[in-house]
């Protein structure tokens, strides 16, 4: 073996044991850091239902706008512990997520809501509601064109604080002041055709 050829074989492993010695090094000085990780992550899940449909059922037509439009009834399982409120939004799914009902700051020791929740704002518990797709305060049922089926998603969670916000709030708003406060949440989706 040449002297070129041993000085190259030599600065080779040089090169990986100083690699392989800073790669231990950085590795046992990060070993020392905490892991960051998000303070909240809806790892569990509620079980939202309701007495008037089952889950991919039809929402009876006292519940859309071919009836009454009054809020359906609904129940859930009980919160993970740390969980303050509730907040509840309603969307179609098959219309880019309008928006028919937000309702949050319900308080942790609720497990149900009556049928036909008045669209006041502010409900006697104090949970506040926000504005729909259709501009107004409160609960707007399921009203699809004609001819088409369309799915209505019901999503539950469970939060961790009240929500900073007052009746009259998006959905966008809701969902923004929640960030990283979810424990948990739960969807119960009905179906609705005219």
């Amino acid at each position: 073996m040449n002297h070129r050829c041993a000085r190259f074989i030599l600065k080779f492993f040089s090169v990986s044991l100083t690699l392989t010695m800073l790669i231990v090094i950085l590795a046992s000085c990060g070993g020392n850091k905490e892991k960051t990780t998000p303070a909240f992550t809806p790892t569990q899940t509620l079980s939202l239902s309701s007495s008037a449909f089952q889950e991919a059922g039809s929402i009876p037509a006292n519940y859309t706008c071919s009836g009454q439009n009054v809020s359906p009834p609904l129940n859930w399982s009980t919160s993970p512990q740390g969980t303050q409120t509730f907040a509840l939004i309603v969307v179609d799914l098959d219309a880019g997520g309008f928006t028919h009902w937000v309702l949050f700051n319900l308080p942790f020791d609720i497990r149900e809501l009556q049928e036909a929740i008045s669209p006041q704002g502010q409900l006697p518990s104090g949970a506040l509601e926000g504005k729909n797709g259709f501009g107004k305060t409160g609960y707007g049922g399921p009203c699809p064109p004609s001819g088409r089926s369309h799915q209505y998603e019901f999503t539950l969670y469970a939060v961790n604080q009240s929500l900073n916000l007052t009746a009259g709030a998006s959905q966008n708003q809701v969902l923004e002041a929640m960030q990283g406060h979810i424990l948990a949440e739960g969807q119960l989706m009905g179906t609705c055709q005219r």
